[in-house]
């Protein structure tokens, strides 16, 4: 009994690792190119200091060439499958463990198994974050990194070691716990209300493994959507300050960005204020997040119902 149960949920962490892993591939792609100008507006590159979302894109296309929208994605693919298989198959394990832990009508082991997710994901797969970034800054002409194996190389050698791939790694936790805890809890809560309230509407009549109701592909895009943007409306910030940390070493002029968290905050804050700082590149994170968090959380859920994960893990 206890070996079917052992291989039952061996069964489920690997399923559930392969459905994370392609669902953040697939959202991840989705949003490439926006993603790249969202890190050249965020770190101020000079050829982009000026440029919107629009502009921005233009240039990259008439400067680099269509395919340069692309630029980091490999290294993104390398690490977003990892990131994204642990982030939802730890979530999953976390979520059954704090089941009932606050209630069977609360939703807070949702927020808490989701930032602990985040937390295990991040942490795992931090360096190839930064290299990713350093790839998708460069410019056509100015290239200092020739691939990931070149730059893990270079930033470790001449910036610091290991804490050089690390660098901008606090203030990633910091906004890794609203951020993933906002949106695990949000689409959670979102698709209770969707299955609860409106069932004709929003789900397909059974799933085929439970005989439960499902959210429709509709439906899951729409709460996930909505997930991404409350989650990164409050963690934005962070994020912007992971960006400079993670970049500052890249030029002479922005090397006072390396020198820590709450350093780095002050200096942006001071330097671009608000809107401009804190809050650059704010408007296209809302084009790239609301429909990668949709399409990632509908694609994980689309992938659990095609492997029969619609049942859960033994965890006692």
């Amino acid at each position: 009994m206890a070996l079917k149960t052992e291989n039952k949920n061996l069964e489920f962490v690997v399923k559930n690792l392969l459905a994370g892993g392609v669902a953040g591939m697939v959202s991840k792609t989705t949003v490439a190119p926006l993603d790249r100008v969202k890190i050249l507006l965020q770190a101020h590159n000079k050829y982009h200091a000026r440029h919107g979302v629009v502009q921005g894109l233009k240039r990259i296309i008439t400067s680099e060439g269509p395919l340069a929208l692309y630029k980091g994605n490999g290294a993104q693919m390398v690490r977003i499958f990892p990131y994204a298989a642990a982030q939802f198959t730890s979530f999953e394990i976390y979520k059954r463990y704090l089941d009932g832990i606050f209630g069977k009508t609360s939703h807070v082991d949702k927020f808490i198994a989701g930032a602990c997710a985040g937390l295990t994901s991040v942490s795992l797969t931090y360096p190839l974050d930064t290299i990713r970034a350093r790839l998708a800054f460069q410019i056509s002409g100015e290239h200092i990194y020739t691939g990931i194996a070149h730059a893990a190389t270079t930033i470790f050698k001449e910036e610091g070691g290991t804490r050089a791939l690390y660098r901008g790694f606090i203030p990633t936790l910091m906004g890794m716990v609203p951020y993933a805890g906002l949106s695990f809890y949000s689409f959670e809560y979102l698709k209770f209300g969707c299955m609860k309230y409106l069932p004709n509407l929003t789900c397909n009549k059974y799933s085929k493994n439970t005989g439960g109701l499902v959210l429709a592909v509709p439906a899951k895009l729409i709460c996930g959507g909505l997930a991404g943007a409350i989650a990164q409306s409050v963690s934005y910030p962070l994020d912007v300050t992971r960006r400079r940390m993670q970049l500052a070493l890249m030029n002479p002029d922005t090397s006072h960005f390396a020198k820590g968290m709450v350093s780095t905050l002050v200096h942006i804050y001071k330097e671009h204020g608000v809107v401009n700082g804190l809050y650059r590149g704010m408007s296209i994170n809302y084009m790239r997040a609301i429909p990668m968090v949709a399409v990632s959380f509908s694609t994980y859920e689309t992938c659990k119902q095609l492997l029969g994960l619609d049942t859960g893990l033994t965890v006692k």
